[in-house]
Protein backbone atom coordinates (compact mmCIF):
# COMPACT_ATOMS: atom_id res chain seq x y z
CA UNK A 1 0.00 0.00 0.00
CA UNK A 2 1.35 3.42 -1.28
CA UNK A 3 2.06 5.77 1.81
CA UNK A 4 0.83 8.99 1.96
CA UNK A 5 2.85 12.05 1.05
CA UNK A 6 3.72 14.41 4.16
CA UNK A 7 1.07 17.02 2.81
CA UNK A 8 -1.53 14.45 2.77
CA UNK A 9 -0.47 13.55 6.11
CA UNK A 10 -0.54 17.15 7.14
CA UNK A 11 -4.08 17.91 5.24
CA UNK A 12 -5.32 14.19 7.23
CA UNK A 13 -4.57 15.83 10.25
CA UNK A 14 -5.13 20.07 9.52
CA UNK A 15 -8.36 19.86 7.71
CA UNK A 16 -10.32 18.14 10.22
CA UNK A 17 -8.45 20.07 13.34
CA UNK A 18 -9.23 23.35 11.02
CA UNK A 19 -12.72 22.52 10.93
CA UNK A 20 -13.15 21.56 14.17
CA UNK A 21 -11.98 24.60 15.39
CA UNK A 22 -13.86 26.97 13.41
CA UNK A 23 -17.22 25.15 14.67
CA UNK A 24 -16.18 25.69 18.04
CA UNK A 25 -15.44 29.04 17.47
CA UNK A 26 -18.90 29.63 15.30
CA UNK A 27 -20.03 28.91 19.04
CA UNK A 28 -18.38 32.50 19.77
CA UNK A 29 -20.13 33.54 16.61
CA UNK A 30 -23.18 32.52 16.74
CA UNK A 31 -23.83 33.75 20.12
CA UNK A 32 -22.72 37.16 19.20
CA UNK A 33 -24.23 37.41 16.00
CA UNK A 34 -27.51 36.59 18.15
CA UNK A 35 -26.57 38.53 20.88
CA UNK A 36 -26.29 41.63 18.80
CA UNK A 37 -29.41 41.99 18.17
CA UNK A 38 -29.53 43.01 21.61
CA UNK A 39 -27.20 45.89 21.35
CA UNK A 40 -23.72 47.26 22.80
CA UNK A 41 -23.95 46.35 26.32
CA UNK A 42 -25.12 43.16 25.65
CA UNK A 43 -22.18 42.46 23.02
CA UNK A 44 -19.89 43.66 25.75
CA UNK A 45 -20.97 41.47 28.66
CA UNK A 46 -20.57 38.50 26.82
CA UNK A 47 -17.37 39.69 25.53
CA UNK A 48 -15.51 39.87 28.70
CA UNK A 49 -17.48 37.12 30.59
CA UNK A 50 -16.13 34.93 28.12
CA UNK A 51 -12.28 36.43 28.59
CA UNK A 52 -12.58 34.08 31.71
CA UNK A 53 -13.72 31.14 29.79
CA UNK A 54 -10.82 31.91 27.55
CA UNK A 55 -8.30 31.47 30.30
CA UNK A 56 -9.67 28.48 31.18
CA UNK A 57 -9.24 27.13 27.37
CA UNK A 58 -5.52 28.00 27.28
CA UNK A 59 -4.76 26.21 30.36
CA UNK A 60 -6.86 23.43 29.31
CA UNK A 61 -4.04 23.89 25.85
CA UNK A 62 -1.80 24.00 28.34
CA UNK A 63 -2.55 20.69 29.48
CA UNK A 64 -3.55 18.89 25.65
CA UNK A 65 -0.49 20.28 24.99
CA UNK A 66 1.71 17.97 27.36
CA UNK A 67 -0.91 15.11 26.13
CA UNK A 68 -0.27 15.31 22.55
CA UNK A 69 3.62 15.68 22.97
CA UNK A 70 3.72 12.49 25.33
CA UNK A 71 1.41 10.45 22.86
CA UNK A 72 3.04 11.56 19.94
CA UNK A 73 6.38 10.64 21.00
CA UNK A 74 5.34 7.47 22.63
CA UNK A 75 2.98 6.38 19.89
CA UNK A 76 6.38 6.88 17.12
CA UNK A 77 8.21 4.61 19.85
CA UNK A 78 5.71 1.95 20.03
CA UNK A 79 4.87 2.10 23.65
CA UNK A 80 1.50 2.56 23.53
CA UNK A 81 1.34 1.37 27.23
CA UNK A 82 3.37 4.68 27.79
CA UNK A 83 0.80 6.88 25.54
CA UNK A 84 -2.60 5.44 27.83
CA UNK A 85 -0.72 5.88 31.03
CA UNK A 86 -0.15 9.81 29.56
CA UNK A 87 -3.55 10.45 28.89
CA UNK A 88 -4.82 9.13 31.96
CA UNK A 89 -2.78 11.31 33.65
CA UNK A 90 -3.57 14.40 31.66
CA UNK A 91 -7.24 13.69 31.97
CA UNK A 92 -6.51 13.91 35.60
CA UNK A 93 -5.18 17.13 35.85
CA UNK A 94 -7.45 18.85 33.05
CA UNK A 95 -10.61 17.35 35.29
CA UNK A 96 -8.91 19.03 38.28
CA UNK A 97 -8.36 22.26 36.52
CA UNK A 98 -12.21 21.76 35.39
CA UNK A 99 -13.38 21.99 38.89
CA UNK A 100 -11.00 24.62 40.20
CA UNK A 101 -12.67 27.33 37.37
CA UNK A 102 -16.17 25.94 38.06
CA UNK A 103 -16.23 26.48 41.45
CA UNK A 104 -14.68 30.38 41.28
CA UNK A 105 -17.38 30.93 38.38
CA UNK A 106 -20.42 29.70 40.48
CA UNK A 107 -19.09 31.35 43.79
CA UNK A 108 -17.68 34.68 43.00
CA UNK A 109 -18.82 35.85 39.20
CA UNK A 110 -19.59 39.45 40.20
CA UNK A 111 -16.05 40.49 41.67
CA UNK A 112 -14.64 38.45 38.75
CA UNK A 113 -16.59 40.77 36.26
CA UNK A 114 -15.97 43.74 38.35
CA UNK A 115 -12.42 43.07 37.31
CA UNK A 116 -13.14 43.76 33.58
CA UNK A 117 -15.16 46.41 33.36
CA UNK A 118 -16.31 49.07 35.35
CA UNK A 119 -20.21 49.27 33.77
CA UNK A 120 -22.65 47.97 36.21
CA UNK A 121 -24.86 46.96 33.64
CA UNK A 122 -22.19 44.89 31.46
CA UNK A 123 -21.06 43.58 34.99
CA UNK A 124 -24.57 42.21 35.95
CA UNK A 125 -24.83 40.44 32.62
CA UNK A 126 -21.66 38.64 31.92
CA UNK A 127 -22.05 37.85 35.78
CA UNK A 128 -24.88 36.14 35.25
CA UNK A 129 -23.56 34.59 32.22
CA UNK A 130 -20.58 33.60 33.62
CA UNK A 131 -22.35 31.59 36.29
CA UNK A 132 -24.54 29.40 34.07
CA UNK A 133 -21.31 28.39 31.30
CA UNK A 134 -19.29 27.52 33.86
CA UNK A 135 -21.09 24.09 33.16
CA UNK A 136 -18.98 24.29 29.84
CA UNK A 137 -15.79 23.73 31.75
CA UNK A 138 -15.46 20.04 32.63
CA UNK A 139 -17.31 18.78 29.20
CA UNK A 140 -14.12 21.16 27.41
CA UNK A 141 -11.51 19.36 29.56
CA UNK A 142 -12.62 16.49 28.78
CA UNK A 143 -13.40 16.36 24.99
CA UNK A 144 -10.13 17.89 23.99
CA UNK A 145 -8.17 15.50 25.86
CA UNK A 146 -9.53 12.44 24.48
CA UNK A 147 -9.16 14.58 21.31
CA UNK A 148 -5.83 14.22 21.45
CA UNK A 149 -5.34 10.57 21.64
CA UNK A 150 -7.84 9.72 18.84
CA UNK A 151 -6.00 12.63 16.80
CA UNK A 152 -2.63 10.94 16.84
CA UNK A 153 -4.40 7.38 16.30
CA UNK A 154 -5.38 9.04 12.73
CA UNK A 155 -8.55 9.33 13.95
CA UNK A 156 -8.84 13.29 13.45
CA UNK A 157 -12.70 12.75 11.46
CA UNK A 158 -13.98 11.77 15.29
CA UNK A 159 -13.58 15.18 17.02
CA UNK A 160 -14.71 17.08 13.78
CA UNK A 161 -17.95 14.72 13.42
CA UNK A 162 -18.55 15.59 17.53
CA UNK A 163 -18.10 19.42 16.87
CA UNK A 164 -20.86 19.42 14.19
CA UNK A 165 -23.51 17.92 16.36
CA UNK A 166 -22.48 20.32 18.92
CA UNK A 167 -22.47 23.38 16.58
CA UNK A 168 -25.94 22.39 15.32
CA UNK A 169 -26.81 22.29 19.14
CA UNK A 170 -25.55 25.13 19.61
CA UNK A 171 -27.11 26.97 16.85
CA UNK A 172 -30.86 25.58 17.36
CA UNK A 173 -31.31 26.77 21.26
CA UNK A 174 -29.46 30.00 20.78
CA UNK A 175 -32.38 30.61 18.36
CA UNK A 176 -34.96 29.23 20.99
CA UNK A 177 -33.24 30.52 24.01
CA UNK A 178 -31.95 33.85 23.31
CA UNK A 179 -35.28 35.31 21.44
CA UNK A 180 -37.97 33.01 23.02
CA UNK A 181 -39.09 30.60 20.37
CA UNK A 182 -41.24 27.72 20.12
CA UNK A 183 -42.87 28.76 23.25
CA UNK A 184 -39.54 28.87 25.65
CA UNK A 185 -39.08 32.10 27.33
CA UNK A 186 -36.85 34.58 25.57
CA UNK A 187 -33.89 34.44 28.01
CA UNK A 188 -31.43 36.85 26.02
CA UNK A 189 -27.70 36.20 27.04
CA UNK A 190 -28.31 33.93 29.33
CA UNK A 191 -30.45 31.74 27.24
CA UNK A 192 -27.14 31.72 24.49
CA UNK A 193 -25.08 30.43 28.22
CA UNK A 194 -27.45 27.70 28.46
CA UNK A 195 -27.18 26.36 24.51
CA UNK A 196 -23.53 26.99 25.30
CA UNK A 197 -22.88 24.12 27.96
CA UNK A 198 -25.68 21.80 26.59
CA UNK A 199 -23.50 22.19 23.22
CA UNK A 200 -20.28 21.60 24.76
CA UNK A 201 -21.41 18.13 26.94
CA UNK A 202 -23.08 16.90 23.18
CA UNK A 203 -19.45 17.54 22.21
CA UNK A 204 -17.46 15.75 25.17
CA UNK A 205 -20.40 12.58 24.83
CA UNK A 206 -19.88 12.59 20.78
CA UNK A 207 -16.50 12.21 21.65
CA UNK A 208 -16.53 9.69 23.85
CA UNK A 209 -18.16 7.32 21.94
CA UNK A 210 -15.49 7.40 19.60
CA UNK A 211 -12.79 6.90 21.70
CA UNK A 212 -15.17 4.05 23.08
CA UNK A 213 -15.17 2.39 19.43
CA UNK A 214 -10.95 3.18 19.09
CA UNK A 215 -10.76 1.11 22.59
CA UNK A 216 -12.73 -1.80 21.39
CA UNK A 217 -10.94 -1.54 17.41
CA UNK A 218 -7.17 -1.65 19.13
CA UNK A 219 -5.53 -4.97 19.73
CA UNK A 220 -3.62 -3.78 22.98
CA UNK A 221 -6.03 -3.62 26.17
CA UNK A 222 -6.42 0.05 26.98
CA UNK A 223 -3.66 0.69 30.46
CA UNK A 224 -6.61 2.06 32.71
CA UNK A 225 -3.54 3.21 34.88
CA UNK A 226 -2.23 7.31 36.14
CA UNK A 227 0.85 5.83 37.97
CA UNK A 228 3.98 7.14 36.73
CA UNK A 229 7.55 6.18 38.42
CA UNK A 230 10.01 9.01 39.58
CA UNK A 231 11.89 10.05 36.44
CA UNK A 232 8.42 9.91 34.62
CA UNK A 233 6.78 11.93 37.18
CA UNK A 234 9.55 14.28 37.06
CA UNK A 235 10.01 15.10 33.09
CA UNK A 236 5.98 15.22 32.63
CA UNK A 237 6.43 17.92 35.52
CA UNK A 238 9.62 19.54 33.99
CA UNK A 239 7.30 19.80 30.58
CA UNK A 240 3.92 20.62 32.02
CA UNK A 241 4.77 23.41 34.91
CA UNK A 242 6.59 26.11 31.94
CA UNK A 243 3.43 25.37 29.47
CA UNK A 244 1.03 25.46 32.37
CA UNK A 245 2.45 28.92 33.82
CA UNK A 246 2.98 30.07 30.33
CA UNK A 247 -0.49 29.64 28.95
CA UNK A 248 -2.00 31.05 32.25
CA UNK A 249 0.30 34.41 32.26
CA UNK A 250 -0.44 34.57 28.46
CA UNK A 251 -4.32 34.01 28.68
CA UNK A 252 -3.88 36.76 32.25
CA UNK A 253 -2.41 38.68 29.34
CA UNK A 254 -4.93 39.06 27.17
CA UNK A 255 -7.37 39.47 30.15
CA UNK A 256 -5.16 42.94 30.84
CA UNK A 257 -5.67 43.62 27.35
CA UNK A 258 -8.94 43.47 28.32
CA UNK A 259 -8.94 45.49 31.28
CA UNK A 260 -6.86 48.36 29.24
CA UNK A 261 -9.86 48.48 26.40
CA UNK A 262 -12.72 48.59 28.97
CA UNK A 263 -11.39 51.71 30.69
CA UNK A 264 -11.39 53.44 27.16
CA UNK A 265 -15.52 52.75 27.20
CA UNK A 266 -18.11 50.20 26.79
CA UNK A 267 -18.48 50.70 22.80
CA UNK A 268 -14.79 50.26 22.41
CA UNK A 269 -15.29 47.04 24.74
CA UNK A 270 -18.26 46.00 22.01
CA UNK A 271 -15.89 46.80 19.25
CA UNK A 272 -13.41 44.40 20.30
CA UNK A 273 -15.92 41.80 21.04
CA UNK A 274 -17.59 41.90 17.61
CA UNK A 275 -14.24 40.89 16.64
CA UNK A 276 -13.10 38.35 18.86
CA UNK A 277 -15.37 35.83 16.64
CA UNK A 278 -13.66 36.50 13.63
CA UNK A 279 -9.86 36.46 15.51
CA UNK A 280 -11.06 32.90 16.91
CA UNK A 281 -12.92 31.53 13.42
CA UNK A 282 -9.24 32.68 11.17
CA UNK A 283 -6.83 31.19 13.74
CA UNK A 284 -9.31 28.20 14.27
CA UNK A 285 -9.03 27.38 10.55
CA UNK A 286 -5.34 27.45 10.93
CA UNK A 287 -5.08 25.69 13.76
CA UNK A 288 -4.58 22.61 12.10
CA UNK A 289 -0.88 23.49 10.85
CA UNK A 290 0.06 23.55 14.66
CA UNK A 291 -1.89 20.32 15.36
CA UNK A 292 -0.37 18.51 12.68
CA UNK A 293 3.12 19.61 13.82
CA UNK A 294 2.79 18.70 17.43
CA UNK A 295 1.68 15.40 16.41
CA UNK A 296 3.70 14.13 13.02
CA UNK A 297 7.02 16.28 14.24
CA UNK A 298 7.08 14.97 17.65
CA UNK A 299 6.58 10.61 16.02
CA UNK A 300 9.60 12.05 13.51
CA UNK A 301 11.39 12.82 17.19
CA UNK A 302 10.22 9.81 18.44
CA UNK A 303 11.46 7.72 15.92
CA UNK A 304 14.67 9.64 16.37
CA UNK A 305 14.60 10.52 12.48
CA UNK A 306 15.52 14.46 13.47
CA UNK A 307 16.71 15.57 9.75
CA UNK A 308 13.41 14.99 8.27
CA UNK A 309 11.62 16.80 11.66
CA UNK A 310 14.14 19.75 10.93
CA UNK A 311 12.97 19.75 6.86
CA UNK A 312 8.87 18.33 7.59
CA UNK A 313 9.05 21.56 10.18
CA UNK A 314 9.96 24.08 7.31
CA UNK A 315 7.59 22.85 5.35
CA UNK A 316 4.79 23.49 7.59
CA UNK A 317 5.68 26.79 8.37
CA UNK A 318 5.46 27.60 4.54
CA UNK A 319 2.10 25.90 4.55
CA UNK A 320 0.56 28.21 7.52
CA UNK A 321 2.44 31.34 5.92
CA UNK A 322 0.68 31.22 2.52
CA UNK A 323 -2.62 30.54 4.15
CA UNK A 324 -2.93 32.98 6.68
CA UNK A 325 -1.88 35.39 3.85
CA UNK A 326 -4.83 34.25 1.99
CA UNK A 327 -7.40 34.10 4.67
CA UNK A 328 -5.97 38.00 5.86
CA UNK A 329 -6.42 39.24 2.36
CA UNK A 330 -10.01 37.55 2.40
CA UNK A 331 -10.74 39.36 5.97
CA UNK A 332 -9.79 42.87 4.88
CA UNK A 333 -12.22 42.86 1.91
CA UNK A 334 -15.34 41.29 3.77
CA UNK A 335 -14.97 43.34 6.64
CA UNK A 336 -17.63 45.65 6.25
CA UNK A 337 -19.80 42.95 5.46
CA UNK A 338 -19.09 41.58 8.70
CA UNK A 339 -19.78 44.60 10.81
CA UNK A 340 -23.58 44.89 8.99
CA UNK A 341 -24.39 42.14 10.70
CA UNK A 342 -24.73 43.58 14.26
CA UNK A 343 -27.30 45.90 15.60
CA UNK A 344 -24.90 48.38 16.86
CA UNK A 345 -23.63 52.23 17.10
CA UNK A 346 -22.32 53.58 13.72
CA UNK A 347 -18.99 54.51 16.39
CA UNK A 348 -19.05 50.43 16.90
CA UNK A 349 -19.28 49.36 13.35
CA UNK A 350 -16.40 51.35 12.22
CA UNK A 351 -14.07 51.03 15.13
CA UNK A 352 -14.45 47.43 14.60
CA UNK A 353 -13.61 47.87 10.55
CA UNK A 354 -10.30 48.86 11.83
CA UNK A 355 -9.56 46.75 14.69
CA UNK A 356 -10.29 44.01 11.89
CA UNK A 357 -7.64 45.66 9.88
CA UNK A 358 -5.21 45.28 12.69
CA UNK A 359 -6.11 41.97 12.94
CA UNK A 360 -5.70 40.68 9.49
CA UNK A 361 -1.81 42.50 9.19
CA UNK A 362 -0.68 40.77 12.24
CA UNK A 363 -2.33 37.06 11.63
CA UNK A 364 0.41 35.99 9.42
CA UNK A 365 2.57 36.51 12.44
CA UNK A 366 0.18 35.07 14.74
CA UNK A 367 -0.15 31.65 13.03
CA UNK A 368 3.69 31.49 12.85
CA UNK A 369 4.13 31.53 16.47
CA UNK A 370 1.41 28.89 16.85
CA UNK A 371 3.29 26.94 14.37
CA UNK A 372 6.46 27.37 15.46
CA UNK A 373 6.31 27.41 19.63
CA UNK A 374 2.81 25.27 19.64
CA UNK A 375 3.75 23.00 17.20
CA UNK A 376 7.16 22.47 16.10
CA UNK A 377 9.79 23.59 19.13
CA UNK A 378 7.28 21.93 21.87
CA UNK A 379 7.17 18.69 19.53
CA UNK A 380 10.76 18.57 21.37
CA UNK A 381 9.52 18.39 25.05
CA UNK A 382 11.35 22.08 24.93
CA UNK A 383 8.41 24.02 26.79
CA UNK A 384 10.57 25.97 28.98
CA UNK A 385 11.59 28.13 25.79
CA UNK A 386 8.45 28.27 24.77
CA UNK A 387 7.23 29.92 28.10
CA UNK A 388 10.08 32.96 27.88
CA UNK A 389 9.42 33.65 24.77
CA UNK A 390 5.84 34.38 25.35
CA UNK A 391 5.91 35.97 28.46
CA UNK A 392 8.62 38.68 27.38
CA UNK A 393 6.18 39.02 24.45
CA UNK A 394 3.25 40.03 26.47
CA UNK A 395 4.45 40.65 29.90
CA UNK A 396 7.45 43.02 28.73
CA UNK A 397 6.25 44.27 25.47
CA UNK A 398 2.68 44.14 25.08
CA UNK A 399 1.05 45.14 28.00
CA UNK A 400 3.63 47.96 29.30
CA UNK A 401 2.83 49.35 25.30
CA UNK A 402 -0.97 48.96 25.70
CA UNK A 403 -1.06 50.96 28.96
CA UNK A 404 1.39 53.39 27.43
CA UNK A 405 -1.09 53.86 24.63
CA UNK A 406 -4.06 54.05 26.38
CA UNK A 407 -3.22 55.82 29.11
CA UNK A 408 -0.56 58.28 28.07
CA UNK A 409 -1.14 58.76 24.41
CA UNK A 410 -4.88 58.33 24.89
CA UNK A 411 -5.05 57.00 21.32
CA UNK A 412 -8.11 55.20 19.65
CA UNK A 413 -8.74 51.29 20.44
CA UNK A 414 -7.74 50.34 17.28
CA UNK A 415 -4.05 51.51 17.58
CA UNK A 416 -3.36 50.07 20.45
CA UNK A 417 -4.03 47.17 19.60
CA UNK A 418 -2.10 47.26 16.95
CA UNK A 419 0.63 48.60 18.98
CA UNK A 420 0.21 45.41 21.20
CA UNK A 421 0.13 43.31 18.49
CA UNK A 422 3.60 44.03 17.64
CA UNK A 423 4.98 41.98 20.60
CA UNK A 424 3.96 38.84 18.19
CA UNK A 425 6.16 40.19 15.79
CA UNK A 426 9.13 39.85 18.49
CA UNK A 427 7.55 36.39 19.52
CA UNK A 428 7.68 35.48 15.88
CA UNK A 429 11.75 36.82 15.85
CA UNK A 430 13.05 34.99 18.48
CA UNK A 431 11.02 31.99 17.74
CA UNK A 432 12.68 31.71 14.07
CA UNK A 433 16.58 31.66 16.03
CA UNK A 434 15.50 29.11 18.21
CA UNK A 435 14.65 27.19 15.31
CA UNK A 436 17.21 27.32 13.41
CA UNK A 437 19.07 26.74 16.33
CA UNK A 438 18.20 23.31 16.62
CA UNK A 439 17.91 23.03 19.94
CA UNK A 440 14.75 21.75 20.60
CA UNK A 441 15.37 17.95 18.22
CA UNK A 442 14.71 15.58 21.46
CA UNK A 443 13.44 12.56 21.79
CA UNK A 444 11.42 12.52 25.26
Amino acid sequence: MKQPSFFQSVLRIAIPVALQSMLQSSFSMIDQVMVGQLGSISIAAVGIAGKFAFLYSVVIGAVTAIAGIMIAQYIGQQDQKAADRSLCVNLLVAVGIGLMFTLLSLLIPTPIMRLYSKDAGAVSLAAAYLRIIAGTYLPIGLASTLSVMLRCQDRAKAPLIAAIASALTNTGLNYILIFGKLGAPALGVQGAAIASVASQWINALVIGLFFRVLLFTRRERFVLSVKLNEADRKQYLVMLFPVLVNEFLWGLGQNVFTVIYSHIGTQEVAAVALISPVESLLIGALSGFAQAAGILIGKRLGEEEYEKAYDESKLLMKYGFIGSLALSLLLILLKSSYVRIYHVEDYVRQTAQWLLVAFAVLAPFKVQNMILGGGIIRSGGKTKYIMWIDLMGTWLIGIPLGFLCARLFKLPVAWIYFVIGLEEIVRWIVSVWLFRSRKWIIKI
